[in-house]
């Protein structure tokens, strides 16, 4: 179903990513930091989609429509490196900085820091070119917004 959006993002020099194709990436790293526990615990679920809301101007219904595409684009996208880089070239700087700010709101969303979790936080942090101080400022933000 994604096998185009999946090729286009992944060549070596992608365009850049607008609109609805930006906002169903970006959801998918949210699923993938979600799952990357093994627990894809409905916290989590809640908390994707509220961030989608609220970041995208989205109803309930079209917020949790776009998680569910952004399972199914997560189950199918390639790896982690190579697909946080392609994001990473088709992405500004400000913006991912706000993904590092909603992944790490859902990896606190069960309210328990977990070792996998935060592995992969901080290498998709590194994969994204954002920097430790970065992600950790947003973290700090997260946890202060409770």
């Amino acid at each position: 179903m994604f096998g185009e959006f999946l090729r286009q993002l992944v060549q070596p020099n992608p365009a850049p990513l607008e609109g609805d194709d930006a906002q169903l990436a970006l959801a998918a790293l949210m699923v993938r930091i979600a799952r990357s526990d093994g627990d894809y615990a409905q916290c989590e679920i809640d908390r994707i989609d509220r961030i989608l809301a609220s970041r995208h101007g989205l109803s309930p219904f079209e917020a949790s429509a776009l998680r569910s595409r952004a399972e199914q684009l997560e189950s199918e996208a390639p790896d982690t490196v190579r697909f946080t880089r392609a994001i990473k070239d088709a992405v500004a700087y400000e913006d991912r900085i706000a993904v590092i700010e909603a992944l790490w709101a859902v990896v606190l969303a069960d309210g328990v820091r977990d070792h996998e979790e935060d592995s992969l936080l901080r290498l998709l942090s590194n994969l994204l070119g954002v920097n430790d101080r970065d992600s950790n400022l947003a973290r700090k933000r997260v946890e202060d917004a409770g």
